[in-house]
Formats: C-alpha cells, sequence, structure tokens
C-alpha cells in the first residue's frame, strides 16, 4: 500500500565549488519554493502528472539552464527541450528545439495529453504550440546577460560549455582559457562541467508516480543537438514501480539510458529505490557525470550523483523536508 505522498526537485548536477554563497542561497531559496508549491497541491490530493509540471517554476526563473536563462547555442539563440511522463500507462510527451514556448514542459504535457504522438521537435513543435494556444515569447526572453559573456568566454576558449559560471582551479585559468580539460563528451574533451537541468518527480497518495524534466541544453552547442532530457527512458522515466529525472552529462545518461535502469534494476534484481540509485549511478554511467533523483510508489525518495554537488530537495508526507546541494 502507499505510504503517503513525496516529492523532490532539482536544478542540475555538477557545482562549481566556488559558487558564491549567495547564488547558494537563492538556488535552495527557488528549490524551497517549488517543494511548498507541490506540498500544498499534493496535500490536497492533487496528481502526481499534475504537480510534476511545477517544473513551470523553474523554467519560469532565470537561476536555472530551462526556460528563461536556458544556455545558448553557438548562434547565440535558445533551443529548449522538456518531457513529462505519468507512470499511470507509461504515457509520455515531449519536445526539442523550442525557440517561442514559454514553458517547454507544459508543451510537453500537451504532446502527451492532446497528440497521437510522443515527440515533437523544431518547426513541428512550435506549430503544434501554436495550434494548442500555449504562451509564446521572443526568443531575446529566455537569453540573459550572465549567458550571453558566458558564450562569448566559450568562443574564445573554443569549448561547449556546460553552465556559465568557470570554476576556479587549476585546470582552468581565471580568463576562461581551457588549459586541460578533465572531462570528456564521446570522446572529446569539453570545458566546464556544471550542468543545471531542472525536473520533478512525485508520488501522489495512490501510489502513481509522475516524472518531468526540462533543459536549455549546453552552452555553445551545435544547433540541433538532442541532450537526454526529453528522451524518455535516459533523461525522464516513470513506471508503476518509480519515477526518476536525471541531470548531467547528457551522451552518458543517453548511453546509459539511466532513468529507466532504476525501474529496471528494482524490477528485475529486487532492489530498493536508493539501492537501485546507487547501483545505477556506480554502474552505467561508465566515465559520465551525471545525478538524478527518484521516487517509489511506497512513497520513498532517493537522489545519487557522481560529481561535484547537485541543487536538489525533497518532502515527504510524514513532514520531511531537506533541501541541499554538496554530500
Amino acid at each position: 500500500m502507499p505510504a503517503g505522498w513525496a516529492i523532490a526537485v532539482h536544478g542540475g548536477a555538477g557545482v562549481d565549488p566556488n559558487l558564491p554563497t549567495e547564488r547558494q542561497e537563492e538556488a535552495k531559496q527557488l528549490l524551497t519554493r517549488c517543494l511548498n508549491l507541490g506540498i500544498d497541491a499534493l496535500g490536497s490530493s492533487a496528481s502526481a502528472i499534475d504537480v510534476v509540471e511545477l517544473v513551470r517554476e523553474l523554467e519560469s526563473d532565470p537561476m536555472f539552464n530551462s526556460g528563461r536563462g536556458s544556455a545558448l547555442t553557438e548562434n547565440g539563440t535558445v533551443e529548449m527541450e522538456a518531457s513529462i511522463m505519468d507512470g499511470v500507462g507509461r504515457r509520455c510527451g515531449a519536445v526539442s528545439g523550442l525557440t517561442t514556448v514559454k514553458n517547454p514542459v507544459s508543451l510537453a504535457r500537451l504532446v502527451m495529453d492532446k497528440s497521437p504522438h510522443s515527440y515533437l521537435a523544431f518547426s513541428g513543435a512550435e506549430k503544434f504550440a501554436k495550434q494548442m494556444g500555449v504562451e509564446t515569447v521572443e526568443n531575446d526572453y529566455f537569453v540573459t546577460q550572465d549567458n550571453v559573456e558566458m558564450l562569448k568566454l566559450a568562443k574564445e576558449a573554443n569549448s561547449i560549455v556546460f553552465d556559465y559560471r568557470i570554476p576556479k582551479g587549476s585546470n582552468y585559468e581565471s580568463c576562461g582559457t581551457l588549459v586541460e580539460s578533465p572531462i570528456h563528451m564521446n570522446g572529446i574533451p569539453i570545458s566546464i562541467y556544471a550542468p543545471e537541468t531542472v525536473g520533478c518527480v512525485v508520488v501522489d497518495r495512490q501510489g502513481h508516480c509522475a516524472a518531468a524534466t526540462s533543459t536549455g541544453g549546453l552552452l555553445n552547442k551545435r544547433m540541433g543537438r538532442i541532450g537526454d532530457s526529453p528522451l524518455i527512458g535516459a533523461g525522464t522515466y516513470a513506471c508503476d514501480l518509480c519515477a526518476v529525472s536525471c541531470t548531467g552529462e547528457g551522451e552518458a545518461i543517453i548511453r546509459g539510458t539511466l532513468a529507466r535502469e532504476v525501474g529496471a534494476v528494482m524490477e528485475y534484481k529486487g532492489l530498493g529505490l536508493q539501492d537501485a540509485v546507487d547501483f545505477v549511478i556506480k554502474e552505467r554511467l561508465d566515465e559520465g557525470k551525471a545525478g538524478l533523483i527518484a521516487v517509489s510508489k511506497t512513497g520513498q525518495v532517493a537522489y545519487g550523483f557522481n560529481c561535484v554537488g547537485m541543487f536538489r530537495g525533497c518532502a515527504t508526507e510524514n513532514g520531511f523536508m531537506e533541501v541541499s546541494i554538496w554530500d
């Protein structure tokens, strides 16, 4: 029997250890606000699939890399992607290549609920958004000055950058020039590891699970690049056992079908939620760096990551609540 509702949110794995304290607190406050919205909704017996759509709140704030504040492409524009999945019947919806849709996760929900498809991208997704009457804005709305400046640094360093912060350390010069990259993506050295994809996982009082993930992707990414966030089974997954949202090195998450693996080892190996998360982080990422949040149908919450920190928070019906960044 379900043990009560539970919710977890994340704002990305791979955090600059030199991140100013004030920005850490701002991030925690945003995650806390989202958790409180979820707590209120779940306390009113809202369904899991309705609650995970609160990722809209994270998309609307420029703090993280989704919606407004999304990382910029090589052309200085924004291409966003998102997905949502209902463990009831494993229904899902996903979108990629969005340039004008204010809240990508809500368009993903409409793909799931109002179309015969599971995934729409680029011009097709934009056309569907117009047909559905969702709120759209000019692409400039999503662009922040921080990301404009960081794109300039990324181009000067000729590198793909995961986030607009440059870690201070032995591998990087303060001006942003790449000295030695410790991270490789598909065998190619990349610069900064600090993704800030956002996501939410929920189990409601009926034991139904749902997940949602949204991102702007990589800074200075190639036009048309699609990451793990909109890929069902990679960045997002929900079934009758659990719900999972991932963040981190997209290419590694895709190769490991990370989100689905959590449910798979629970189903086939009989592992509990936290043991399943630990196993997947340890055994399925190869040399990739990533993190994930998860809930189970019995009201458990778990998370795991193999990089420096992950913005995250969780709450359960028994009154437990936690918001943290580091180990």
